[in-house]
Protein backbone atom coordinates (compact mmCIF):
# COMPACT_ATOMS: atom_id res chain seq x y z
CA UNK A 1 0.00 0.00 0.00
CA UNK A 2 2.74 2.74 0.79
CA UNK A 3 4.52 2.27 -2.25
CA UNK A 4 1.65 4.47 -3.71
CA UNK A 5 3.63 7.60 -5.25
CA UNK A 6 1.80 10.61 -3.99
CA UNK A 7 2.36 14.09 -4.32
CA UNK A 8 0.70 16.92 -2.01
CA UNK A 9 0.25 20.59 -2.30
CA UNK A 10 -0.85 23.07 0.32
CA UNK A 11 0.00 27.23 -0.04
CA UNK A 12 0.52 27.35 3.86
CA UNK A 13 4.56 26.10 4.15
CA UNK A 14 4.00 24.79 7.69
CA UNK A 15 0.65 22.69 6.98
CA UNK A 16 2.75 21.12 3.77
CA UNK A 17 5.72 20.42 6.06
CA UNK A 18 4.02 19.00 8.84
CA UNK A 19 1.96 16.83 6.66
CA UNK A 20 4.95 15.75 4.27
CA UNK A 21 7.09 15.53 7.84
CA UNK A 22 3.81 12.72 9.19
CA UNK A 23 3.86 10.84 5.78
CA UNK A 24 7.32 10.50 5.32
CA UNK A 25 7.80 9.16 8.71
CA UNK A 26 5.20 6.81 8.63
CA UNK A 27 6.76 5.78 5.01
CA UNK A 28 4.90 6.82 2.52
CA UNK A 29 6.27 7.30 -1.12
CA UNK A 30 6.02 11.07 -1.54
CA UNK A 31 7.18 12.13 -4.73
CA UNK A 32 7.12 15.57 -5.18
CA UNK A 33 5.08 18.69 -3.36
CA UNK A 34 3.63 22.15 -4.81
CA UNK A 35 3.00 25.13 -3.25
CA UNK A 36 -0.39 26.44 -5.30
CA UNK A 37 -3.05 24.77 -7.35
CA UNK A 38 -1.48 25.08 -10.85
CA UNK A 39 2.08 23.81 -9.27
CA UNK A 40 0.23 20.90 -8.28
CA UNK A 41 -1.67 20.35 -11.27
CA UNK A 42 1.96 20.59 -13.44
CA UNK A 43 2.99 17.45 -10.89
CA UNK A 44 0.23 15.65 -11.72
CA UNK A 45 0.54 15.81 -15.50
CA UNK A 46 4.70 15.14 -15.41
CA UNK A 47 4.36 12.19 -12.40
CA UNK A 48 1.20 10.55 -13.18
CA UNK A 49 1.01 9.78 -9.25
CA UNK A 50 -1.36 7.64 -7.86
CA UNK A 51 -2.56 9.84 -5.11
CA UNK A 52 -2.86 13.60 -4.79
CA UNK A 53 -3.50 15.21 -1.50
CA UNK A 54 -3.60 18.53 -2.28
CA UNK A 55 -5.44 21.66 0.20
CA UNK A 56 -8.99 22.44 -1.21
CA UNK A 57 -8.14 26.60 -1.19
CA UNK A 58 -4.59 27.35 -3.53
CA UNK A 59 -3.58 30.26 -5.50
CA UNK A 60 -3.78 30.22 -9.38
CA UNK A 61 -5.95 26.79 -9.15
CA UNK A 62 -7.93 25.15 -6.64
CA UNK A 63 -8.26 21.57 -4.83
CA UNK A 64 -11.19 21.24 -6.88
CA UNK A 65 -10.56 23.02 -10.12
CA UNK A 66 -7.11 20.52 -10.04
CA UNK A 67 -9.64 17.59 -9.87
CA UNK A 68 -11.62 19.15 -12.71
CA UNK A 69 -8.82 19.27 -15.00
CA UNK A 70 -7.71 15.97 -13.98
CA UNK A 71 -11.18 14.58 -14.78
CA UNK A 72 -11.47 16.41 -18.14
CA UNK A 73 -7.77 14.96 -19.95
CA UNK A 74 -8.52 11.43 -18.26
CA UNK A 75 -5.75 11.70 -15.79
CA UNK A 76 -6.26 8.72 -13.43
CA UNK A 77 -4.71 10.16 -10.16
CA UNK A 78 -7.12 9.94 -7.26
CA UNK A 79 -7.55 13.35 -5.47
CA UNK A 80 -7.55 13.83 -1.65
CA UNK A 81 -8.61 17.19 -0.29
CA UNK A 82 -8.06 18.71 2.96
CA UNK A 83 -9.65 21.58 3.78
CA UNK A 84 -11.21 23.74 6.65
CA UNK A 85 -14.13 24.12 5.01
CA UNK A 86 -17.54 22.85 5.94
CA UNK A 87 -19.97 24.12 3.28
CA UNK A 88 -22.01 21.37 2.15
CA UNK A 89 -21.36 22.97 -1.72
CA UNK A 90 -18.07 22.40 -1.82
CA UNK A 91 -18.25 18.64 -1.09
CA UNK A 92 -21.24 18.31 -3.02
CA UNK A 93 -18.80 19.63 -6.24
CA UNK A 94 -15.47 17.10 -5.06
CA UNK A 95 -18.56 14.41 -5.13
CA UNK A 96 -19.21 15.52 -9.18
CA UNK A 97 -15.57 15.57 -9.84
CA UNK A 98 -15.12 12.08 -8.03
CA UNK A 99 -12.89 13.31 -5.63
CA UNK A 100 -11.97 9.97 -3.57
CA UNK A 101 -11.06 11.89 -0.39
CA UNK A 102 -12.14 14.69 1.22
CA UNK A 103 -10.97 15.38 5.34
CA UNK A 104 -11.21 18.18 7.79
CA UNK A 105 -7.33 19.83 8.23
CA UNK A 106 -8.32 19.35 11.77
CA UNK A 107 -8.45 15.95 11.55
CA UNK A 108 -5.94 15.44 8.68
CA UNK A 109 -3.10 14.10 10.90
CA UNK A 110 -5.49 11.16 12.46
CA UNK A 111 -7.47 10.61 9.32
CA UNK A 112 -4.99 10.41 6.54
CA UNK A 113 -4.06 7.03 7.41
CA UNK A 114 -6.87 5.34 7.01
CA UNK A 115 -8.47 7.81 4.11
CA UNK A 116 -5.07 6.33 1.69
CA UNK A 117 -5.40 2.68 3.03
CA UNK A 118 -9.31 3.45 1.79
CA UNK A 119 -8.41 5.22 -1.69
CA UNK A 120 -6.00 2.40 -2.35
CA UNK A 121 -8.17 -0.15 -2.07
CA UNK A 122 -10.21 1.82 -4.83
CA UNK A 123 -12.92 3.12 -2.06
CA UNK A 124 -13.63 6.89 -1.67
CA UNK A 125 -13.03 7.62 1.94
CA UNK A 126 -15.25 11.19 3.37
CA UNK A 127 -14.30 12.06 6.79
CA UNK A 128 -17.40 10.66 9.31
CA UNK A 129 -17.44 14.27 11.07
CA UNK A 130 -18.31 16.41 7.96
CA UNK A 131 -20.52 13.71 7.06
CA UNK A 132 -22.32 14.53 10.43
CA UNK A 133 -21.72 18.21 10.33
CA UNK A 134 -23.41 18.21 7.08
CA UNK A 135 -26.07 15.45 7.75
CA UNK A 136 -24.60 13.61 4.62
CA UNK A 137 -25.68 10.03 3.91
CA UNK A 138 -23.21 8.65 2.87
CA UNK A 139 -24.34 5.64 0.76
CA UNK A 140 -26.33 7.73 -1.07
CA UNK A 141 -24.30 10.97 -1.31
CA UNK A 142 -20.69 8.60 -2.15
CA UNK A 143 -20.39 4.90 -2.19
CA UNK A 144 -23.42 4.69 -4.63
CA UNK A 145 -21.85 6.90 -7.07
CA UNK A 146 -18.71 4.91 -6.62
CA UNK A 147 -20.12 1.63 -8.73
CA UNK A 148 -20.34 1.27 -12.11
CA UNK A 149 -23.31 1.18 -14.51
CA UNK A 150 -22.81 -2.55 -14.84
CA UNK A 151 -22.40 -2.64 -11.07
CA UNK A 152 -25.91 -0.98 -10.46
CA UNK A 153 -27.77 -2.88 -12.44
CA UNK A 154 -26.17 -5.65 -10.84
CA UNK A 155 -27.48 -4.29 -7.11
CA UNK A 156 -31.05 -3.24 -8.16
CA UNK A 157 -31.81 -6.89 -9.71
CA UNK A 158 -30.16 -8.16 -6.48
CA UNK A 159 -32.92 -5.66 -4.53
CA UNK A 160 -35.56 -7.93 -7.12
CA UNK A 161 -34.52 -11.23 -5.60
CA UNK A 162 -32.80 -12.20 -8.69
CA UNK A 163 -30.30 -15.10 -8.22
CA UNK A 164 -26.63 -14.94 -9.76
CA UNK A 165 -28.03 -17.33 -12.51
CA UNK A 166 -30.52 -15.21 -13.44
CA UNK A 167 -28.60 -11.90 -13.37
CA UNK A 168 -26.25 -13.80 -16.11
CA UNK A 169 -28.61 -14.44 -18.37
CA UNK A 170 -30.48 -11.07 -18.10
CA UNK A 171 -27.20 -8.92 -17.97
CA UNK A 172 -25.78 -12.03 -20.97
CA UNK A 173 -22.17 -11.99 -18.95
CA UNK A 174 -21.14 -15.25 -17.13
CA UNK A 175 -22.06 -16.46 -13.16
CA UNK A 176 -17.99 -16.02 -12.58
CA UNK A 177 -18.68 -12.38 -14.07
CA UNK A 178 -21.94 -11.51 -11.38
CA UNK A 179 -19.83 -13.02 -8.39
CA UNK A 180 -16.79 -10.79 -9.77
CA UNK A 181 -19.18 -7.46 -9.47
CA UNK A 182 -21.26 -8.87 -6.44
CA UNK A 183 -17.74 -9.26 -4.05
CA UNK A 184 -16.61 -5.55 -5.75
CA UNK A 185 -19.99 -4.01 -4.68
CA UNK A 186 -19.44 -5.28 -1.35
CA UNK A 187 -16.05 -3.71 -1.18
CA UNK A 188 -17.47 -0.23 -2.27
CA UNK A 189 -20.31 0.02 -0.17
CA UNK A 190 -18.31 -1.28 2.71
CA UNK A 191 -20.52 -4.09 3.65
CA UNK A 192 -19.67 -6.74 5.98
CA UNK A 193 -18.92 -9.92 4.28
CA UNK A 194 -21.68 -11.77 5.49
CA UNK A 195 -24.67 -14.70 4.10
CA UNK A 196 -26.92 -12.31 2.30
CA UNK A 197 -25.19 -9.11 3.84
CA UNK A 198 -25.81 -7.81 -0.20
CA UNK A 199 -29.15 -8.95 -0.86
CA UNK A 200 -30.40 -7.18 3.13
CA UNK A 201 -28.19 -4.17 1.92
CA UNK A 202 -30.35 -3.69 -1.52
CA UNK A 203 -33.51 -4.19 -0.28
CA UNK A 204 -32.98 -1.58 2.59
CA UNK A 205 -31.69 0.93 -0.33
CA UNK A 206 -34.19 0.13 -2.88
CA UNK A 207 -35.23 3.35 -3.13
CA UNK A 208 -31.63 4.96 -3.95
CA UNK A 209 -30.89 3.00 -6.80
CA UNK A 210 -33.88 4.62 -8.85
Amino acid sequence: MKDQTIITADDHPLLLKGLNDFLVEKKYNIIASGVNGQEAYNLIVKNKPDIAILDIQMPYMTGLEVAKECKKNNIDTKIILITFHKEKILFQKANELNIFGYILKEFAIEEIEICIKSVTEGIPYFSPRIKELLGINPYKETYLNNLTPSEKKILKLIAKDKTNKEIASLLFISHRTVEKHRSNIINKLQIEHKTNSLLIWAKDNADKLL
